[in-house]
């Protein structure tokens, strides 16, 4: 997955307030995209969300529901872990050149 694809899709508010609203539904029918206003503007927030695998949709008859993805979130998750493990070893550094600066001085 390609990280800036994820955060390109996660930048957008609509986009963020659509996995919002899967996150917190509570039934298939709140899944639903066709009870969300702006159908269309919504299938295409969707695809975008569904090209990034962080989320599903199934259509079953005449109804297409929404799931979360975690695929895209694991992706994203795996990122900000090597990330985070390489500042807080440069900031480890810093702290421990500062500590012998204040030694030294």
């Amino acid at each position: 997955m390609e990280i800036a694809r994820l955060f390109q899709a996660l930048g957008d508010p609509t986009r963020r307030a659509m996995l919002d609203r899967l996150t917190y539904a509570r039934s298939p029918s709140q899944r639903s995209p066709s009870r969300w206003n702006h159908a269309h503007a919504v299938a295409q927030h969707l695809q975008v969300l569904e090209d990034c695998v962080l989320v599903h949709t199934e259509k079953v008859g005449r109804v297409r529901t929404c799931r979360i993805e975690p695929t895209g979130f694991d992706a994203l998750e795996q990122w900000i872990a090597d990330h985070r493990t390489i500042w807080e070893r440069r900031l480890d550094r810093l702290g421990t050149l500062l500590e012998e600066s204040d030694e030294d001085g």
